[in-house]
């Protein structure tokens, strides 16, 4: 059915069928029984599904990656859709609008989409204190950043904002270093920069009585020299795991072609052409690490197949985004299903 009304879906501008989606599953709320059935429909559950990965218990692998849920407040309806988990933001410290519209595209011949974003969001204290109202009914995680206007040698001090306003009520943290859409972010993957920011955090978190995973984003542009400096310094430090990756900068192989890829421009890309690299990349860290660091695999998964590929090459859990945009709302329970299969 999805694939018969996704053309008129996709008829629409991304960011306005997002904005109706949002909108429509806050509705969804109100209506009896609507988000019982939903969870009818999509949800799937088996035992074999079920993981903890850094002290943290997952139901399933399959999460939804940082950017749908911008603001943290429809964390509860998505997971009726059969996710184990939902990484909500990435918040900043204050609210910012991102960049100028049109801001999101979809390749439609090559299951990508190019964003633009700028990391929009309503800020860190919109998030928590919808939170606090409203518990989770899953296991969610929250990516943070800096403020688009903070210089990077004060980007320090916004993760500090953001992780001390989350630390209590989310179950691990992501630091978001390398979104390709804010200017200068990318200079945070620095590890001098990059120590900095882990060193104050790792701190704070010692004040705690509760211990909550702090996991790195990584861009999949970066070099094999620079990912090994960056593996070491999550080695070295104590940081909890890795996600790999955030959206790329790299046009490359795509079947777009490039007069429409000049009009739409910069931005990240991800979907189907974004998996071989964050493949190559899961696997290249788990065996530098002799599987030891936890891997979230987040970057071009497209089908069940893809998510237990990502599995098989060391990652302990996986997220998608634009392979949900693409397949529809019975995605993750395709996974699921798939992966109880083939599971050995």
């Amino acid at each position: 059915m999805y694939k018969l009304i996704r053309p008129l879906l996709f008829a629409m501008q991304p960011e306005k069928i997002h904005d109706l989606v949002v909108n429509g599953l806050k509705i969804l709320r109100d209506v009896p029984l609507a988000r019982a059935c939903v969870r009818m429909l999509f949800n799937y559950k088996n035992s074999k599904l079920e993981r903890e990965v850094f002290g943290v218990t997952f139901k399933n692998p399959v999460g939804l990656s940082a950017g749908f849920d911008k603001n943290g407040d429809i964390y509860n309806d998505m997971s009726d859709f059969g996710f184990g988990f939902i990484e909500v933001g990435t918040l900043t410290p204050k609210p910012q609008d991102g960049n100028p519209q049109p801001r999101c595209f979809r390749l439609l011949k090559d299951e990508a989409i190019i964003n633009r974003m700028g990391i929009n969001n309503k800020g860190v204290k919109y998030a928590v204190s919808y939170i606090k109202r409203h518990h989770p009914n899953c296991v969610i995680g929250a990516s943070i950043t800096k403020g688009k206007d903070t210089p990077v040698e004060q980007a320090a001090k916004d993760y500090e904002i953001c992780f001390e306003y989350l630390y209590d009520i989310v179950d691990y943290i992501a630091l978001n270093v390398s979104c390709p859409n804010v200017k200068d972010l990318y200079k945070l993957q620095d590890v001098t920069n990059l120590s900095e920011i882990i060193d104050k955090l790792l701190e704070l978190r010692r004040m705690y009585d509760d211990y909550r995973p702090i996991l790195l984003k990584i861009s999949p542009d970066i070099p094999y020299t620079q990912l090994d400096e960056i593996i070491d310094t999550i080695l070295v430090s104590g940081l909890d795991g890795v996600i790999a990756t955030n959206t790329t900068i790299s046009r490359d192989g795509l079947k777009t072609d490039n007069k429409t890829l000049d009009a739409i421009g910069n931005g990240g890309l991800s979907g189907a052409p974004l998996f071989k690299k964050t493949l190559d990349f899961v696997s290249y860290i788990a065996r530098k690490t002799g599987g030891s660091l936890p891997i979230i695999a987040s970057g071009g998964i497209m089908s069940p197949q893809q998510a237990k590929q990502m599995l098989d090459a060391g990652a302990s859990l996986v997220q998608v985004y634009s392979g949900f945009i693409y397949n529809g709302p019975g995605f993750v329970k395709k996974i699921n299903k798939y992966l109880v299969k083939n599971i050995k």
